[in-house]
């Protein structure tokens, strides 16, 4: 059953035709790494003309790190409680029932589709074709070239995920993720179609060809970070200019819902000290709970449902409200029992309601497997106030940069929202997405085998995400991973040092090393332990083996596998583990 969305946007209701949609998210770029938000270095003349065309949310949050910002937006909902609070260690995943924004959108008759970064499960139940995807073309984990991608990635010439198979591809990252949007668009365009186009930069590695860097070269040190950085905003600015003079020539920018944001705080354009780069007067960056952490650009354009003009509105909005916000204007109907947490502020873009200035916006992550904190490391705020860390207060409309905190003075307000934070906690902790990790499933015929790697691992070890750290034979402790079994029976369970695509001996090193990007040492473990369902196994590595495979019977469930080498009685983490279901 579904609830319908009862508003209908004048542009629709005349023209009798739905809206493309098209949301563009880069990585790690802060508000101040544009032009038109008065960086006077960068150059993104692009994205700066499309500002002046758009309404622009100049007041918007998402969370402080990659993973629970593309959660939040894809399901609508904060992170505790869609349980994806952390970019690793577990918590980097879509529980497996999970409603997305593409599942409205295409159970409302669209074709949809995303490009780049997911973030949000490399394996089934949580993948982009698990999750309401028609078409996805994209890297693992959380960026091009770490250990859980394809071994050997660099940004360019490398081998992607179409819908979950391997593809070799030519070019750059960037220019990948835009060249195939158009694709699909020349073969949707005459269907609505919602496309997600979450960019992987400008996170790092900072790579990018020096025709993009070189103009920056000169500010290094002097008033910037890095050029290579600045370089990547201004390739994606490139493309995004094509995407418009796509759009234009097809016919499709007029009813085309356009948005452009970014998924948290600056990345690589602040120093720590933050006297390096541009920050457009806010305090923070990625990863912190000031509001250059969370406050991000939000530019939206739909010329036939007249949300264009070059308009700034300034009411407190955020992340989870897209899905509302976009079922609004496209008059989507939302399932029956999908719960949301944000608000519908198509009203406010169509200047025919206003929201209540009394909304409050919760910011809770935590780089751990373990639930954030109730008050440490968050930010609740609302139109006027901002409370960091449960004690610091700031009136962020007299105090931008939030140098005062004035909590001792207005103790009521602390009170307040303090208050508000523990009922919305409250609620939280007795959903489910809270108190159980997401799954990777076993078992199931939408993926016959499932690939683990250390990255994801569970453990109190700090994370481990580069090829070149499993190359040079970095131990590291994080060894525990959480699988469902669908289907009772037979498995094989293969451990492995290196990943299949390069594939080499535990006790060696491959034979190939691609684009000799790695320098590779060898390792010495003297047996592999695997822990699972109440079963212990334990194999001798000898030779020139190159995984230990364990076949044992799993009954249907939800269990834990932790597996590990050991080398003169330490244990350390499998770095790549493989599946399969083999019948009963």
């Amino acid at each position: 059953m579904f609830l319908l969305v009862l508003f209908v946007s004048d542009g629709f209701a005349q023209e009798g035709k739905p809206p493309n949609v098209i949301l563009v998210m880069t990585d790690d770029q802060g508000i101040g790494d544009l032009g038109c938000h008065g960086n006077p270095w960068i150059k993104t003349p692009n994205i700066d003309k499309f500002y002046k065309q758009a309404v622009r949310m100049t007041d918007f949050h998402v969370s402080p790190m990659c993973t629970p910002t593309r959660a939040a937006l894809m399901t609508g909902r904060y992170p505790v409680n869609n349980g994806t609070w952390a970019t690793y260690k577990g918590r980097d995943a879509l529980a497996e029932n999970a409603n997305t924004m593409a599942d409205v959108f295409k159970k409302n008759g669209y074709k949809t589709a995303m490009f780049g970064k997911w973030h949000l499960g490399d394996n089934y139940p949580s993948r982009p074709t698990d999750s309401g995807f028609d078409v996805a073309i994209h890297h693992k984990a959380g960026g091009v070239g770490e250990l859980s991608d394809y071994w050997g990635n660099s940004y360019n010439d490398d081998v992607y995920y179409v819908n979950n198979e391997p593809k070799q591809f030519s070019g750059y990252c960037t220019d990948v993720w835009f060249q195939q949007a158009m694709r699909f668009m020349d073969k949707n365009k005459d269907a609505p179609f919602f496309l997600y186009l979450p960019t992987n930069a400008p996170h790092s590695p900072f790579i990018v060809a020096e025709k993009y860097a070189a103009p920056y070269r000169h500010l290094v040190g002097k008033e910037i970070v890095g050029a290579e950085f600045y370089g990547m905003i201004t390739n994606i600015d490139e493309n995004f200019g094509k995407l418009e003079a796509y759009l234009k020539e097809k016919n499709l920018a007029d009813n085309t819902i356009l948005i452009y944001m970014t998924d948290n705080g600056s990345g690589g354009g602040l120093s720590e000290d933050g006297k390096l780069g541009f920050n457009k007067g806010f305090r923070g960056r990625k990863g912190q709970r000031t509001e250059g952490g969370h406050r991000v650009p939000f530019f939206i354009r739909w010329k036939d449902g007249k949300i264009k003009g070059g308009k700034d509105l300034n009411e407190l909005t955020a992340h989870v409200d897209l899905i509302p916000t976009l079922a609004g204007l496209c008059n989507l109907e939302i399932p029956e029992g999908m719960k949301l947490d944000g608000i519908d502020f198509s009203p406010l873009l169509l200047k025919n309601g206003k929201l209540d200035d009394k909304r409050t916006v919760f910011v809770h992550t935590r780089q751990d497997w373990r639930t954030p904190h109730d008050k440490e490391e968050t930010a609740i705020l609302n139109e006027k106030w901002r409370l960091v860390n449960g004690k610091e207060l700031y009136d962020i409309e007299a105090d931008k940069h939030q140098d005062t905190d004035v909590a001792s003075g207005n103790k009521d307000v602390v009170e307040g929202l303090l208050s508000q934070n523990k009922a919305f906690l409250d609620v939280a902790k007795l959903g489910y997405e809270y108190q159980e990790f997401p799954v990777s499933t076993v078992g199931n015929e939408n993926q016959k085998e499932i690939k683990l790697t250390i990255q994801h691992a569970i453990g109190e070890d700090g994370g481990i995400w580069k090829p070149e750290q499993v190359a040079s034979g970095m131990k590291n402790r994080n060894n525990t991973h959480p699988i469902k079994v669908e289907k009772a029976g037979r498995y094989k369970i293969s451990c492995m040092r290196w990943p299949k695509e390069c594939a080499g001996p535990i006790l060696g090193i491959p034979e190939e090393n691609p684009k000799n990007q790695y320098e590779y040492k060898t390792m010495h473990p003297e047996k592999v332990r695997i822990q699972i369902a109440n079963q212990i196994k334990e194999q001798t590595i000898e030779g020139d083996m190159q995984s230990a495979d364990f076949i044992l019977n799993l009954q249907e469930g939800k269990t834990m596998l932790v597996n590990d080498f050991i080398e003169n009685g330490e244990t350390y983490g499998v770095y790549y583990t493989y599946i399969e279901y083999l019948g009963k």
